[in-house]
């Protein structure tokens, strides 16, 4: 049984912003979960942008709980659907809860005090155990967040991502209107780009350092794009570079970052080439390539066996890019930890 607070009586301190297109088979597993929350004092503004499955018909049951509204509109893509959506909340604080993912019960009973407590953080998130369509569970991170004082991060932190930041995080509704709500002409990174914009109003992020999130990762994730996610990336870096002043210390770091994003995404086309079918030019382009996209013995090595048997290098690129794909890479395949 849900208790459910009188709203006059208990107003809401954050507004959890739920887009759930396409999502009518899952939607009910995440207000569930904003239901066990042991802090009660929330809305929730679940969105259906348009959905092609019956969002409406998969949130009516909980619209018996005052505290959860439903929005239908047209699509306009996820940041459209969360503008919209926040632009109807009253809390002055927001979380964002994709339809797919789930809150631990202790989520916002942290998370809500945390901003609360200190106007300088510009947003907060924490660790989440990632599911679903991966080879095997495991955690967001696995490692300190930020360069200087742990679990604080600074706008260089997040540019580099030594800062990680999942989605299920919460920041200040007047920072957000501050800086314009997200931008509806990101295809992809468009959470990245918030965090970056947010945190060009000074201030820091703050990183609580306990698992409160499950985030599934589904075969049809637009995250699962590899190409895209550089093309956002990218994006996201240009627009920062455009918009800080010219002699900022971020600068010559977004320079770098930029230049590193070029050069993945060249590295991405120049597989495209050599597994579609044009392997001379894909493997011409990626021996032009230099660093850390094609550096070290194993390329070396790789290299060598093509020009030997180039026959091999779809086969290997091809088995590369499965490898490399989201939720398998490198440090991030550890097992699932308890904390």
């Amino acid at each position: 049984m849900v208790a459910i607070p009188s709203s006059k009586a208990h107003p809401a301190r954050v507004a959890v912003i739920v887009p759930a297109y396409g999502l009518a088979v899952l939607i009910a597993e995440a207000l569930q979960s904003l239901q066990a929350q042991t802090l009660p004092d929330w809305e929730c503004i679940v969105i259906d942008d348009g959905s092609p499955d019956d969002v409406s018909g998969a949130v009516a049951p909980f619209l018996a709980d005052p505290r959860i509204h439903f929005l239908a509109t047209d699509n306009r893509g996820v940041s459209g659907a969360r503008n919209r959506a926040i632009r109807e909340a009253t809390a002055p604080l927001v979380a964002l809860l994709d339809g797919d993912d789930l809150l631990r019960p202790d989520y916002l009973a942290n998370m809500v005090p945390t901003m609360e407590a200190d106007p300088a953080i510009r947003f907060a998130t924490c660790n989440a155990r990632i599911f679903g369509a991966v080879p095997q569970e495991r955690l967001c991170f696995d490692h300190r967040q930020g360069k200087g004082v742990e679990g604080q991060g600074t706008l260089a932190d997040v540019l580099d991502r030594s800062f990680g930041v999942y989605i299920g995080s919460i920041f200040r509704r007047a920072d957000f209107d501050a800086i314009g709500g997200f931008d509806e002409s990101m295809a992809m990174s468009e959470d990245f780009d918030l965090w970056v914009r947010l945190l060009q109003l000074g201030g820091e992020a703050r990183y609580v350092d306990r698992v409160m999130c499950d985030y599934r990762v589904r075969a049809s994730s637009a995250s699962s794009d590899g190409k895209r996610m550089l093309l956002g990336n990218l994006k996201v870096y240009e627009k920062a570079r455009d918009t800080l002043p010219p002699d900022c210390p971020e600068q010559a770091l977004l320079q770098r970052l930029i230049a590193r994003q070029r050069d993945a995404l060249a590295f991405e086309h120049a597989i495209d080439w050599v597994i579609g079918g044009d392997r001379d030019r894909g493997l011409a382009a990626l021996s032009a390539l230099h660093g850390e996209q094609v550096g070290g013995a194993v390329w070396r090595f790789a290299f060598s066996l093509w020009r030997l048997f180039p026959g091999l290098a779809p086969w290997m690129l091809r088995w590369r890019r499965q490898a490399h794909a989201r939720g398998q890479q490198g440090r991030l395949l550890q097992p699932l930890r308890a904390r």
